[in-house]
């Protein structure tokens, strides 16, 4: 019997790249994501490319009722989730702490903190049920070192780190695996929506050098949801060969 693998923010980077690779690896995929076209375009795929079974939810995180909703009115066949991705999650702005958009930080705060949340709290009863699951929180290395205007990204990302400790020791009794994948730097639209837009910004950023791709990131993702029973990753930090800390590159 085929697991299931809950996958938040799946209609890009990181997201698309763990339901390609989870579907390739004939889990089940439920994909979330705000945009209805283009999570359809992902279920088309999965489903085209792998003969995989795909339910597309479409929801913000931060939607906390909507969250609730979503999950509690999973058809049976669905509600036994193996596997919980936390990835949805943004950068917005890289100003110094006076400078920067209250309206930014509260987008990063209810989207990387707070749906984790939302989406944590109604997926794991469901765990607790089958006394099994695995819930993967998609943290950063902003989350293990502070840098020079990251302020209110950072602590959510550090907030995202606290929370996966915390989670692993009150979900022990429940036999669910906690895992926090901590990426650097990474060629996908983050820099992007981070920059809001400015193209030429964005891929300054990963000038003189080679990035992680989400390729990367879903192979050890789907890696640590592979692995026995007995054997849990707990803390994991990534970063490209060139990248030496949170904000020290090698670039060529």
């Amino acid at each position: 019997m085929n697991k299931t693998v809950l996958i938040t923010g799946a209609t890009s980077g990181f997201g698309k790249a763990m339901a390609t690779k989870f579907a390739g690896a004939n889990y089940n995929c439920i994909i979330t994501g705000r945009r209805a076209d283009k999570l359809k375009e992902v279920a088309e795929e999965l489903i085209a490319i792998f003969g995989a079974k795909v339910l597309p939810l479409v929801f913000d995180v931060q939607d906390k009722e909507r969250v609730f909703e979503a999950i509690e009115s999973l058809p049976t066949e669905w509600k036994a989730i193996d596997v919980l991705i936390n990835n949805a999650g943004l950068a917005l702005g890289k100003d110094s702490f006076e400078n920067a958009s209250l309206d930014d930080w509260e987008t990063m705060i209810d989207t990387n903190l707070k749906g984790l949340l939302y989406v944590s709290k109604a997926v794991i009863p469901l765990m607790i049920a089958r006394k099994s699951g695995h819930i993967i929180n998609l943290g950063s290395t902003a989350g293990k070192e502070v840098y020079k205007d990251g302020n209110v990204y950072c602590a959510t990302k550090f907030a995202v780190d606290a929370i996966s400790k915390s989670m692993r020791i009150d979900l022990l009794p429940n036999k669910i695996k906690v895992t926090a994948i901590h990426p650097g730097s990474a060629d996908t639209a983050f820099s992007n929506i981070r920059f809001k837009g400015d193209g030429a910004k964005a891929a300054a950023f990963y000038e003189g050098y080679e990035p992680l791709h989400a390729e990367d990131v879903a192979d050890i993702a789907l890696y640590c949801a592979s692995l026995p029973p007995h054997v849990c990753i707990n803390d994991l930090v990534v970063t490209c060969t060139a990248q030496g800390s949170a904000s020290l590159f090698y670039k060529d």
